[in-house]
């Protein structure tokens, strides 16, 4: 008997937040990639998503609550998509960062002493500045595009678990 709709929706989305938080970490941890504010950010609606499909995976027969989580899911992907573009708008320079992305060091009120300790602690990561690229597109400009295919994805298969009898 082949799994539902609902089923294999969960695991989709499932998949979806698992190679995402994937790549995300291993080019952290394996390759070396220090992320920035905005790029932790755009984690954050993958864990979402990754906690929507398990408890659809759970629920998968309660029709209605599976739907209702696959569009929650879609909202969540559509989120990170616009994180992710407001991160590339960033990096593009089209308009400003974060406030978290600049720091919050003032030296102008501080000590040379208080000012090293503070460098130390500083986060060395500009949300400006891409720290990898292929073809031109940044890590933020993939994420974008992998969160909008998969929230459109998504939003199909949520319309086909509204429209189905199973």
């Amino acid at each position: 008997m082949p799994a539902s709709l609902a089923l294999r929706t969960a695991l989709f989305l499932i998949a979806v937040g698992v190679v995402s938080l994937g790549a995300a970490l291993g080019s952290q941890y394996l390759g070396g990639l220090q992320p920035c504010p905005l790029c932790i950010y755009q984690r954050y609606p993958y864990v979402v998503v990754i906690a929507l499909g398990v408890l659809m995976a759970l629920l998968h027969r309660q029709r209605q609550l599976a739907v209702l989580l696959a569009a929650l899911a879609a909202i969540a992907l559509f989120v990170d998509a616009g994180i992710a573009v407001f991160h590339v708008g960033v990096e593009q320079h089209w308009w400003e960062g974060l406030k978290a992305c600049e720091g919050t060091i003032d030296p102008s009120t501080m000590t040379v002493e208080e000012l090293a300790e503070a460098l130390k602690q500083a986060p060395v990561v500009a949300c400006d500045k891409p720290a990898w690229t292929l073809f031109g597109i940044s890590m933020a400009g993939y994420n974008f595009l992998y969160a909008l295919a998969s929230g459109i994805i998504t939003s199909v298969l949520t319309v086909r678990l509204l429209r189905s009898k199973q």
